[in-house]
């Protein structure tokens, strides 16, 4: 009896030695993805992750768009972060300031293989904060029918916002549709969408100093552009998003809008007769620009396990692994990839204008507090279009509001 008792001892011992890991925990690495599902590519990516990195484990939770920045926010302000999590790029200077984020170094090399600007969007003071996963840009939609209705060639689009505003006239005059979209609702994409018309005419909302420069000459000349055009709108701008602008002209109740690449597939799904050109430009503008947006994903402090979340982040925005998961989700490529951005553009030619105003185009304006920085500039927006002040009046108190957020 003793000598079976020692010997399974002995046994299990050997088990233990043999096999270590099988009773360890793996460390978790947390992980918020915004959204409704895993992001196209995920799944086998932590796996292949996972393989390459023994003793760790992503932990994926899922939350709405809704409710996914207040979660990320209030977890780490709590104390309780979560290690790695999708974010607006937008926030990463507020995060940073507050110190609840670690920076994300790119070297040279990885700076140039984004297209021009994107490591922009996620650097304050010299340091970059997090990695880019998602880009936006936007371009002009035109509806044919509704320029050849309104005796405009329909194969012509404005280049200039003084056409776009002579075409949005001649449509809203000479048929029932309004002849330009927008968006002025108490919503983020308001402020989104006058940037449009900032970034295409060289102007800025905070320079690389840190100073607001909002109250320029050529941010003057957008918001009273912006203005101009409202004339020949949709019936009481301050209702709608962007996404009910949208909706408006697959209807055909309007004839021109400014919106990203996933709009030519519901222009498509329609039947509609349109075109895609790239953004208007301004009277100061140097090429075709448009506002660059980016979402990160940005690493927290706390977690325990930092080293392997910023691991983790750049593995999952690689190169091709990067391009899959983008063209899964119909966003325009961070990285001017080759030869996939060409065959791109030879297989769906509506991509080149969300390519080529990137050159000249704007990040989102990184302030501390971007609620505020949103808030200021809907609220111009919206006193501007209903005619409750004067563009000059609206950009310099927006200017002056600004202050208290860079």
């Amino acid at each position: 009896m003793k000598k079976t008792i020692a010997l399974t001892a002995v046994s299990l011992l050997a088990v233990a030695i043999a096999t270590p890991a099988a009773f360890a925990q793996d460390k978790e690495i947390t992980f918020i993805n915004c959204g409704d599902e895993l992001t196209a590519g995920y799944a086998e990516s932590f796996a292949e992750w996972e393989a390459a990195n023994p003793g760790y484990k992503i932990a994926p939770e899922i939350v709405g768009w809704g409710q996914c920045q207040d979660k990320v926010t209030t977890l780490a302000a709590a104390g309780t972060p979560v290690a790695l999590a999708y974010v607006g790029s937008r926030t990463l200077k507020q995060f940073a300031l507050n110190d609840l984020i670690v920076p994300i170094p790119m070297t040279d090399e990885e700076k140039a293989s984004y297209y021009n600007y994107v490591p922009d969007t996620v650097t304050f003071d010299g340091t970059q904060w997090g990695v880019p996963v998602a880009f936006s840009t936007k371009a002009l939609y035109w509806n044919k029918d509704l320029f050849k209705a309104a005796g405009l060639d329909p194969e012509v689009a404005p280049k200039t916002w003084a056409e776009e505003i002579e075409f949005a006239k001649q449509i809203s005059e000479k048929t029932d549709a309004a002849g330009f979209g927008v968006v002025a609702k108490t919503f983020d994409n308001t402020m989104h969408q006058f940037l449009h018309w900032v970034y295409t005419n060289n102007g800025q909302v905070i320079d690389a100093d840190g100073n607001i420069v909002l109250d320029s000459p050529q941010n003057l000349a957008a918001l009273t552009a912006l203005h101009d055009i409202t004339a020949y709108a949709e019936e009481g701008p301050t209702a709608y998003e962007q996404n009910e602008v949208r909706a408006i002209w697959l209807d055909g109740g309007v004839a021109m809008i400014h919106a990203s690449p996933s709009t030519a597939s519901r222009a498509e799904e329609a039947g509609m007769n349109w075109g895609v050109a790239p953004l208007p430009l301004g009277p100061d503008a140097k090429g075709p620009g448009t506002l660059l947006i980016t979402d990160s994903l940005a690493v927290f402090k706390g977690s325990g396990v930092e080293d392997q979340a910023i691991s983790l982040a750049k593995f999952l925005t690689s190169g091709k692994r990067q391009w899959d998961a983008e063209m899964a989700q119909g966003l325009v490529p961070l990285r001017p990839l080759e030869p996939e951005v060409s065959e791109l553009v030879a297989e769906k030619p509506y991509w080149k204008p969300f390519l080529d105003g990137i050159e000249f185009g704007g990040p989102e304006p990184l302030l501390t507090d971007y609620v505020g920085l949103q808030n200021t500039m809907i609220e111009m927006v919206q006193s501007v279009v209903t005619d409750a002040a004067t563009p000059a009046d609206a950009l310099t108190k927006a200017a002056g509001e600004l202050e208290q957020y860079k």
